[in-house]
């Protein structure tokens, strides 16, 4: 598949925790990035300072849907269960 054109959502919904130009600590889930342009375009695809998380993401249907908002969903899905619960975090660490 394809990347579609303006859709950015692996841009907003996945946090990301390696260092971006501009955004040094990486992102919050469900934050823009700060290099997404205003028409969902990465403004660094083709540089060597895209962050490799970024370079290795490969579009797939069942990651991406049809539409952005269904890309949102997904990946802000798949984010909140992947992260950790702070609470089993606190129970481990007491």
């Amino acid at each position: 598949m394809q990347c579609r054109s303006g859709c950015g959502a692996c841009c907003t919904a996945p946090s990301i925790s390696s260092p971006i130009p501009g955004m040094p600590n990486g992102k919050a889930a469900g934050e823009p990035c700060i290099q997404l342009l205003e028409d969902f375009r990465c403004a660094i695809f083709a540089e060597s300072s895209r962050p490799t998380v970024c370079s290795t993401f490969q579009a797939e249907q069942d990651i991406c849907g049809d539409s952005r908002k269904e890309a949102i969903s997904i990946l802000s899905i798949m984010e909140n269960e992947t992260t950790p619960n702070s609470s089993s975090l606190t129970r481990k660490h007491q």
